[in-house]
């Protein structure tokens, strides 16, 4: 394969500061993560630590770890076998979560060099990918695109030999990690959830331990837990806790066996939602207001990095209710993580970044995206709000909900779809000003897309309209507190809209 060829295939790959690609032939996109890729890759990664920590390649300890899926096992491998050959200590972790691959870096036990996830996420059984993490945490989009390209030019490379490789048991550490806090916050002796009834949706992805391993031996009942099992072809839903027949699989298991709490993992465990023991879902917006108060208990005058697609509702929960910050940013979990660092850096406390994904990140653990700590920090309150005969719902009632909301996705029929978006999303805002309406205004500041709010009888609410981080797509959010506001304000914009021929609305 030429070196152009090979580059293009591997930068292909790119999904944010993420590998995401194909890992089993026969579906409707080719084959392009095989265990050539993913050799080429660690391999690659191997150099990048090297040259970052200043150490020999002799001197580096990666660990490795996968989800469920079926193609892991065979990627780890392949992967543990470069790194190997590359003259590096390789560990294969097993069935692992993402954020335990980062706690590897600093478990004083361990002290990982690096470490790679094998994971996709949410994303479909064929698909696969990677995720790299050092004691800094996760890679940039700079990063990897600097691996993918010096992983192309090792594309021909032979493959590593068979041979054993060494396995350790890294989530026996990251479980008594999370049964420690629960023990240090609760006390009440080794059983300090004994008592509460709690079911745990692993989607079939990694997350069985979190009921097995980490509430159960604390004394929780989880006998009402579903899909604990890991299993790659995700036979009930998909391991995503924003998926509705997800929700709805954990909501009536919560009601049908009169559960204190409901937990709900994607795939690899660094998002988590909830549903309250009245059936009541924790997620989006309601997420990211009770890890807010989280946040608050721990620091009264903090700053909340959102993503973009947050409601005027939770800003005024944050803001008004909490008395603290919002700084409402860019979709990515990285993104806003990156920007909670860049503020502290900056001297402006932030605690917590998180997504209305569910992606959460505290000051107190490393930024770390893990969706068994927000967990466990639900599962810590829940406990103490059993004993004043409360909910968690309760501790959110003050957050209002829009009366209508609508989430369209604007396909952009063109190769060059990102200048295609760039002129759509400048030309609304001369589209906007020229309305001259004062009850119709650009959000500024703004950092992604065009956003406007709209005042009382204009539909009372707001859209944003951006461009999809990797998509050939314009999503739209509108929500509104006016009856029929949502189809009023989408209807200001379909004039618009139509006159772009690239646009399938």
């Amino acid at each position: 394969m030429s070196n152009e060829a090979a580059m293009a295939k591997y930068l292909e790959l790119q999904n944010g500061s993420d590998i995401r690609g194909v890992a089993l032939s026969g579906y409707d996109r080719p084959q392009n993560l095989s265990i050539r890729e993913v050799s080429s890759i660690a391999r690659a990664f191997t150099a990048f630590l090297s040259k970052s920590l200043k150490l020999p390649v002799k001197d580096l300890t990666i660990y490795v770890g996968r989800d469920s899926r079926i193609s892991g096992e065979e990627l780890l491998e392949a992967v543990v076998l470069a790194i190997r050959e590359e003259g590096a200590k390789a560990f294969d972790t097993g069935l692992s979560s993402t954020p335990s691959m980062f706690m590897s870096t600093v478990f004083p036990e361990v002290m990982a060099s690096g470490s790679i996830m094998i994971t996709a996420s949410h994303l479909p059984m064929e698909r696969n990918g990677m995720k790299f993490f050092t004691h800094k945490g996760g890679l940039g989009k700079k990063d990897i695109k600097e691996l993918l390209e010096e992983a192309s030019l090792l594309h021909d490379k032979p493959l590593p030999e068979k041979s054993e490789i060494p396995f350790f048991n890294l989530m026996e550490l990251y479980e008594r990690h999370l049964r420690n806090m629960i023990i240090g916050e609760i006390g009440l002796g080794d059983k300090p959830l004994h008592g509460l009834k709690i079911t745990v949706d692993a989607g079939n992805g990694a997350a069985g331990f979190y009921a097995l391993n980490v509430l159960k031996p604390l004394g929780a009942d989880i006998s009402s837990s579903i899909y604990l099992n890991p299993d790659g072809t995700f036979p009930n839903h998909p391991a995503n806790p924003e998926h509705q027949k997800a929700l709805m699989d954990v909501k009536r298991a919560v009601i049908k066996e009169r559960t204190d709490l409901g937990l709900i993992f994607d795939t690899d465990v660094d998002r988590v939602g909830a549903i309250d023991s009245s059936g009541i879902e924790i997620s989006r917006n309601r997420m990211v207001a009770l890890a807010s108060l989280f946040a608050f208990e721990k620091s009264h005058n903090t700053t909340i990095v959102t993503d973009s697609i947050t409601s005027n509702e939770l800003t005024s929960f944050i803001q008004d209710y909490l008395g603290l910050n919002h700084h409402r940013f860019k979709r990515g979990y990285k993104n806003v993580i990156d920007e909670a660092i860049r503020l502290n850096n900056e001297g402006i406390d932030s605690f917590l970044a998180i997504e209305t994904s569910g992606h959460s990140a505290f000051k107190d653990n490393y930024f770390l995206d893990d969706g068994a700590y927000l967990a466990t920090l639900i599962v810590i309150k829940a406990a103490a709000l059993k004993r004043e005969g409360k909910t968690i719902a309760s501790l959110i009632e003050a957050l209002k909900e829009p009366l209508e909301e609508k989430e369209v996705r604007i396909d952009i029929e063109s190769k060059a779809f990102k200048s295609v978006g760039d002129k759509v999303l400048t030309q609304l805002v001369d589209y906007i000003e020229g309305l001259n309406n004062p009850l119709i205004t650009i959000v500024r500041p703004n950092y992604e897309g065009v956003r406007v709010s709209f005042g009382k009888g204009e539909g009372d609410g707001w859209f944003l309209l951006r461009k999809s981080l990797h998509d050939p797509v314009l999503p739209l959010n509108i929500a509104s507190n006016e009856k029929g506001g949502v189809e009023k304000i989408f209807s200001l914009l379909t004039p618009f809209l139509s006159e772009y021929k690239e646009l399938i609305c």
